[in-house]
């Protein structure tokens, strides 16, 4: 819940190897161990055991390259969601009574909204590399001014794997569902939900538009593949290529430095 975060910068500075563990991931390895009981011992020993276990495959946490930004991108997806459920009540039925105040506070979280796109822009533009990360990242269809910046915080790794690496980082990858001679449909799962919602709002607009990415996506509906399917090969494809183009960026600052 954040609570964490000062025990791991602390023990950083104290230097300290620290892995900030995926709690559901701890959970089943508990359950695993046949302990169904809940308790904080339980939770100690477990945690414990997990860590020595797996500390070998268990990375190590990273901050956050500007923890400025990423709180601001943040926060603007927090009011974003609250603005969509307010804008839901204002269209729902029998809500004479409340109409003005949905609109009172849409208004305010609308103004709220573009206060903090304006911080995020300033941010950016004050950064050099991350104002070059940004334009490269905006010659994407469907990818414009606030998704790149959130694909610029919350997937700092971009250019740095490989595509599928990526695209399971991004939960885009289609992961097998086969048990002998059966071979089940494929689903995406995982990843990073921040990350996927963005991609997913990219995937909507590159798709309706006449790119190769809108192409791409038609093409595939004509082929009879469901519009969700469809959109999430979008998705894939739009964070595959992007991760490429940041490659290329990379190994281009890399020239010009030597």
């Amino acid at each position: 819940g954040g609570y964490e975060l000062s025990l791991i910068r602390y023990l950083q500075a104290q230097g300290f190897f620290v892995h900030r563990a995926n709690t559901r991931k701890v959970k089943s390895f508990i359950r695993s161990l046949g302990n169904l009981g809940k308790s904080d011992a339980i939770d100690a020993r477990g945690l414990a055991f997990y860590a020595k276990e797996r500390h070998e495959q268990l990375g190590l946490y990273e901050p956050p390259a500007d923890e400025k930004l990423l709180k601001l991108i943040r926060r603007r997806e927090d009011l974003n969601k609250i603005l969509v459920q307010e804008k839901n009540r204002l269209k729902a039925p029998d809500q004479e009574e409340l109409k003005d105040s949905f609109k009172t506070i849409i208004r305010v979280l609308e103004n709220e909204l573009n206060v903090l796109e304006d911080r995020i822009d300033k941010l950016i533009q004050a950064n050099k590399e991350y104002t070059e990360k940004r334009s490269v990242l905006k010659t994407l269809p469907g990818i414009g001014t606030i998704i790149s910046a959130q694909l610029l915080v919350l997937v700092p790794e971009l250019g740095q794997l490989d595509r599928r690496k990526i695209a399971s980082l991004g939960g885009v990858a289609p992961h097998p569902n086969e048990s002998g001679k059966k071979i089940g449909y494929r689903y995406v799962r995982g990843g990073r939900y921040d990350v996927k919602r963005a991609l997913f709002l990219a995937a909507m607009t590159a798709s309706r538009g006449k790119s190769r990415l809108g192409e791409f996506y038609r093409k595939l509906i004509a082929s009879g593949k469901k519009k969700m399917v469809a959109l999430v090969a979008v998705m894939r494809k739009i964070l595959v290529i992007a991760n490429a183009r940041m490659r290329d960026y990379y190994l281009h600052a890399v020239e010009i430095t030597a």
